[in-house]
C-alpha cells in the first residue's frame, strides 16, 4: 500500500448497543481529524447510515471493500459485514457481542497487514463476547496473542502514565500472580515504551506496594519484602531507575507521582482508581509490548446513556492523538536504530 503523510487510524466499532459508535461519530463531525489523519471504521456501510440518522450526523461514510482501497479525505468504511443488524441501544446482547467481535478481528488482521498504521478500538461488553472460539477477557490479552507480544495496560494522559502487574484478575488472586519474572518482565515492557513510544531517554519509574503501606516491614504482609524489593533491586542493579515500593495510599494525593514518568501499579484498582480521578475523562488505554500500535478510551459501553447523543467522546479523541504520536515516535526511535529489540532480530 501506497503511504502518505497521513496516518491510517482502523477503527473497531466496539459494542454497538453501547456508546462507542456515538462517540466515534461526534470524534469525525469535527473537519479537522482529516486534516491529521485518514480513519477506517471496521463495520458495514448499512450500519453506519442507520447510525448517521439517528445520531442526526454531518458524516458522508466512503463504503469499501478492503482497507487498501481507503480513501484519504474520507471517513471510510470496510464493509465487514452486509447484512441488517438490529440495535437496542443500551441493551446487553449476545448477537451484537459477536458482530463486536467481527470487526476486532477484521481491524487486527488489517493491523499485522500493515494496512492501517494504528489500531484505536470502541469499548466491547466483556461478558457478550465470550464464545468457544474467542475466550479471551478483552481486548489487551486478545491482542497479545494475535500479535504475538508482551502486552501491558498502560493507562497514559498528561502528566501521568500508570502501568500495570496484573490488570482482569480476581482481587484475591492479584497477589498469586506477582512473581518476580513477571515483575521484570512487566518493568521492562515500560521502560522499552517510555523509550520507544513515549521518546524518554532515561525514564524514571516509580512500584506501588501489593499491600497497605508496602506491608509495614512484613506487619501487613510479606510479599513486598520477599518477592517485590528484592526484585526491584535486581532491576537497578541492571541500571534502570526504578524505586519503590511506595506506599498506594498516600502517593497520587501527595502528587508524588510528578516525580515519575511512570507510575506501576500492583493490581488492578489500585492504579486505575486514582488514574481515573485524575485525568477527568481525557485518559487513554495504550496496549504496551506489541510490535502493533493499539490504544481505546478509559471508558466502558456506558449503556445508561447509549443512544441519546450525550455521550463525552473527549477520551476516544485522546486515543486517536496519543495512537498516532506513539506511532510517529516509534518511527522515529527506529530511524535512529535505537530500538534493542530491532537489532536483535537483525
Amino acid at each position: 500500500m501506497k503511504k502518505t503523510e497521513k496516518t491510517i487510524v482502523g477503527i473497531s466499532i466496539g459494542d454497538i448497543n453501547g456508546i462507542g459508535p456515538e462517540i466515534i461519530l461526534k470524534t469525525y463531525e469535527d473537519a479537522r481529524m482529516l486534516e491529521l489523519n485518514t480513519p477506517i471504521i471496521f463495520a458495514s456501510a448499512k450500519l453506519m447510515q442507520f447510525l448517521k440518522k439517528h445520531f442526526n450526523s454531518s458524516i458522508n461514510f466512503f463504503s469499501i471493500d478492503n482497507p487498501e482501497k481507503v480513501v484519504h479525505g474520507k471517513v471510510n468504511v470496510v464493509n465487514v459485514w452486509k447484512e441488517t443488524i438490529k440495535i437496542e441501544f443500551g441493551k446487553e446482547d449476545k448477537k451484537i457481542g459477536e458482530y463486536a467481535i467481527k470487526s476486532l478481528e477484521a481491524a487486527t488482521e488489517a493491523l499485522k497487514k500493515g494496512s492501517i498504521d494504528l489500531l484505536v478500538t470502541a469499548p466491547i461488553n466483556k461478558h457478550n463476547i465470550q464464545s468457544d472460539k474467542f475466550n479471551f477477557p478483552g481486548h489487551t490479552d486478545y491482542l497479545a496473542k494475535a500479535l504475538n507480544g508482551e502486552s501491558l495496560m498502560f493507562m497514559v494522559t498528561e502528566g501521568l502514565r500508570v502501568g500495570l502487574l496484573t490488570d482482569h484478575v480476581p482481587l484475591k488472586e492479584a497477589s498469586q500472580h506477582i512473581t518476580e519474572d513477571l515483575i521484570i518482565s512487566k518493568i521492562n515492557t515500560i521502560i522499552t515504551s517510555l523509550k520507544r513510544d513515549f521518546g524518554i531517554v532515561k525514564p524514571k519509574v516509580a512500584v506501588l506496594g501489593i499491600n497497605p503501606h508496602a506491608g509495614d516491614s512484613g506487619v501487613i504482609g510479606e510479599e513486598d519484602d520477599i518477592i517485590l524489593k528484592p526484585t526491584l533491586q535486581r532491576i537497578r542493579d541492571n541500571g534502570h531507575l526504578v524505586y519503590g515500593p511506595y506506599s498506594a495510599d498516600s502517593f497520587f494525593g501527595s502528587n508524588a507521582y510528578k516525580n515519575f514518568d511512570a507510575i506501576v501499579a500492583s493490581y488492578h484498582d489500585q492504579g486505575l482508581i486514582p488514574f481515573k480521578t485524575l485525568s477527568f475523562g481525557n485518559g487513554v488505554n495504550y496496549t504496551a509490548g506489541l510490535s502493533k500500535v493499539r490504544t481505546s478510551p478509559d471508558h466502558g459501553t456506558a449503556y445508561e446513556i447509549a443512544g441519546k447523543g450525550t455521550a463525552d467522546e473527549s477520551s476516544f479523541k485522546q486515543a486517536i492523538y496519543t495512537g498516532i504520536s506513539i506511532h510517529r515516535n516509534r518511527i522515529r526511535f527506529d530511524e535512529y536504530s535505537r530500538n534493542p529489540l530491532k537489532k536483535a532480530s537483525n
